[in-house]
């Protein structure tokens, strides 16, 4: 008989909850980006992480408790890389051009995040209200810009009066219209450029759309 590892139930799911919470939270993301709230079923998203809808609901409370849990660690995690960009010992201008590289990339990269936030505009942030701290939470991106937009202020490359949640908007526009908008963009009006020629040709339209908004 084959020993069991350590640490193993029979099912040989590893007996870490935080693990198990973060495997569950990972394949929950994919459905509920796929199919939205109400098509996203508990029982696929137990299946697929060996688990059970019981355990699901010990570790969330609820079905609507694992889609806020998505929504609040889809931000959290978008926020917590913005913050390793290292705004005060770089230049401006070059600090901008990776927030909008990053926003871009990372956006391409994980398509669920921004279809999940199209989603919720489509129940008009419901859920994500219910989220406490949310708000406050993602305030950092906008404190990150307004400390970009003051030194840019100070040494002359940005032009005066710029405000932080509006320049958010701005980044956030070209990156998320990018994923949400492929499928009928695309068929609407098709190009002959392979995926990574497109998306380079965009990302370079978006870091040049925002610099030279910002400058003076």
């Amino acid at each position: 008989m084959a020993r069991r590892k350590q640490g193993e139930g029979s099912s040989g799911r590893t007996n870490d909850p935080e693990r198990t919470k973060a495997d569950i939270l990972k394949v929950a993301s994919r459905h509920f980006a796929e199919h939205g709230f109400s098509g996203g079923r508990v029982d696929d998203i137990a299946k697929e992480t060996n688990t059970s809808k019981r355990m699901i609901y010990y570790y969330f409370g609820s079905k609507d408790g694992l889609y806020e849990a998505v929504l609040e660690r889809a931000y959290l995690d978008m926020r917590r890389i913005e913050l390793e960009i290292d705004i005060p010992n770089m230049d401006p201008l070059l600090a901008l051009r990776q927030i909008v590289e990053f926003t871009f990339d990372h956006q391409f990269r994980n398509p669920w995040f921004a279809r999940l936030v199209a989603i919720e505009n489509i129940h008009h942030a419901s859920h994500l209200k219910q989220i406490a701290g949310i708000r406050e939470h993602n305030g950092s991106v906008l404190f990150q810009l307004e400390k970009l937009i003051r030194i840019g202020e100070e040494r002359g490359v940005f032009r005066k009066g710029l405000k932080a949640v509006d320049l958010h908007w701005m980044i956030s526009a070209f990156a998320v219209f990018n994923v949400v908008n492929e499928s009928t963009f695309s068929f609407l009006f098709p190009v002959d450029e392979t995926v990574e020629k497109q998306q380079s040709n965009r990302r370079t339209i978006a870091v040049d759309a925002v610099m030279r908004w910002c400058q003076p």
